[in-house]
């Protein structure tokens, strides 16, 4: 059963159930209550896909909750066919259907389709940008006043529910409106709320970083291929790896060079492989490297 339908309210509007909520949380559960969650992209690629798609395994919404929008036939078939959401080439139906919006545009498409939309927007609606570069002032000023506006920067990994997002609230959106976003980008993977002034060293770090992954990943296939293992060996041990690292991370709370320090005994192989990476500058090397990815992101959201 879905939360949403786990949880009842009483006479007085209190929220009741098999189970208690935190104080922090109620407010954003009591909008689920009042009002149909009903979700709609304008736009519907890949990345509107893994999120719809998200959102539908953590039984979130069902596929009847869910309309996208796309001047493709081939687009919104595909759509259709990996949700089991309903397709549209209006844009106008997705606002008509849905009170969560996910602007999932290409930036340049973004001014051009909120004008003709602007009209349709109402205080109901939430609209919660996944347009790189677009902030969260140039989103606003091209809707109503008071208009409730999330930004995102999520990252490909959305596509397997390994995402890396971070997001931050507009003027007018409530805290309420955080949690529902979070709530929303969790389905998908890591969520964490920010200042806007930071999203650009998100899209520099996470939003960028799934390529240096990759690259990683490849260079240490082609060292395993150079030491004498088969091609497809050396690339399923290099990313298998990579993501027992990452887990490791995240699971322990422990400080990567700490764990760097287990796997490196003293006069032993690991510290022979660091110290050839040392000499590469491979930690220069890639702090240069999100930092030329944030400084792109920033010239882009002042084009």
């Amino acid at each position: 059963m879905r939360i949403i339908n786990a949880i009842r309210a009483n006479s007085s509007g209190e929220l009741t159930g098999a189970f208690s909520l935190p104080p922090d949380k109620i407010a954003c559960y009591k909008i689920f209550m009042a009002t149909k969650l009903n979700i709609g992209f304008l736009g519907a690629g890949k990345m509107a896909t893994a999120l719809a798609k998200g959102f539908v395994r953590a039984e979130i919404v069902f596929p009847r909750e869910i309309i996208a929008s796309a001047r493709s036939a081939a687009t919104r078939k595909c759509f259709a066919t990996e949700t089991g959401a309903k397709p549209t080439s209006a844009n106008s139906d997705v606002l008509k259907f849905a009170n969560v919006i996910i602007l999932g545009v290409k930036p340049v498409q973004v001014a051009e389709l909120l004008s003709e939309q602007r009209d349709n927007f109402t205080k109901q609606h939430l609209l919660i940008s996944i347009a790189a570069g677009v902030t969260l002032a140039k989103l606003e000023n091209l809707l109503p006043a008071g208009t409730r506006v999330i930004r995102v920067m999520p990252n490909t990994p959305a596509l397997v529910g390994e995402a890396a997002s971070a997001f931050a609230l507009g003027k007018s959106a409530t805290a309420a409106d955080g949690e529902l976003a979070k709530k929303l980008l969790s389905a998908v993977g890591l969520a964490l709320q920010v200042k806007e002034s930071l999203l650009d060293a998100v899209t520099g770090l996470s939003g960028s970083g799934p390529a240096y992954v990759y690259q990683f990943i490849e260079a240490l296939s082609d060292g395993g291929v150079a030491a004498g293992l088969p091609r497809d060996i050396a690339t399923k041990l290099a990313a298998q790896t990579v993501l027992g690292g990452a887990k490791m991370v995240l699971e322990t709370g422990q400080h990567p060079g700490a764990l760097k320090d287990q796997v490196t005994s003293p006069g032993g192989t690991t510290i022979e492989g660091l110290h050839a990476l040392e000499r590469g500058k491979l930690r220069a090397t890639v702090i240069s490297a999100v930092h030329a990815a944030t400084e792109k992101s920033k010239k882009l959201g002042r084009a």
